[in-house]
């Protein structure tokens, strides 16, 4: 059985920015519902004990799987997000992540800007994601419940651009929403360890 992981911080430490408010209802609602779905689609299959990369790997782009990569991708995507943040975040990275933007955006500006553009414009549901692709850092969106390890980059932060993720903070100013994510509270440790 797939379990809902426990928030690494606190439910108000990413206040103002993403409230205690928001958090209960994306946290414990959304987050969890996918979970317990993903539960319910598994039980007597295959799946029951698979990874959850696999689950989402096999079933990305099959209409017949829809319900099951849907629910998958969504309880990976906000495990990823939740770890994506963290309370004083965001700023400029340090060590080889930091030159490794300053290649591929001509510095922390240019990756700032390119970050909040992509992510904005996502139109409707979705997420804006820092990936390696072929040993070079890129910003992409994806749409719904989509991942880019699907499509062969590997995530290393993400910012969730879905309306529940933001909507009762910032209404319906979704870029002020991203700028704050960036500037406050993008975890680059999360980041570093995940490019390895």
């Amino acid at each position: 059985m797939f379990t809902l992981p426990p928030l690494p911080y606190a439910d108000n430490a990413l206040d103002p920015v993403i409230s205690a408010n928001t958090i209960s209802f994306h946290y414990g609602k959304h987050h969890k519902t996918y979970v317990d779905n993903l539960n319910n689609l598994v039980k007597g299959t295959d799946y029951e004990n698979a990874p959850l990369e696999k689950i989402i790997s096999e079933t990305a782009g099959k209409a017949d799987r829809a319900a099951l990569f849907n629910n998958a991708a969504q309880t990976w995507n906000h495990t990823f997000y939740w770890n994506s943040l963290k309370a004083n975040g965001g700023g400029k990275p340090a060590g080889k992540l930091a030159q490794m933007i300053d290649a591929s955006f001509g510095g922390y500006d240019g990756f700032k800007k390119e970050m909040s553009a992509t992510t904005v414009s996502q139109f409707g549901s979705g997420w804006g994601w820092l990936v390696l692709d072929a040993g070079a850092l890129k910003i992409v969106k994806t749409g719904n419940a989509e991942v880019p390890f699907t499509k062969g980059a590997k995530p290393l932060l993400t910012i969730d651009v879905w309306e529940h993720a933001y909507y009762l903070d910032h209404q319906n100013k979704r870029a002020a929403y991203v700028d704050a994510v960036i500037d406050r509270l993008l975890n680059w440790d999360f980041a570093t360890q995940n490019l390895g």
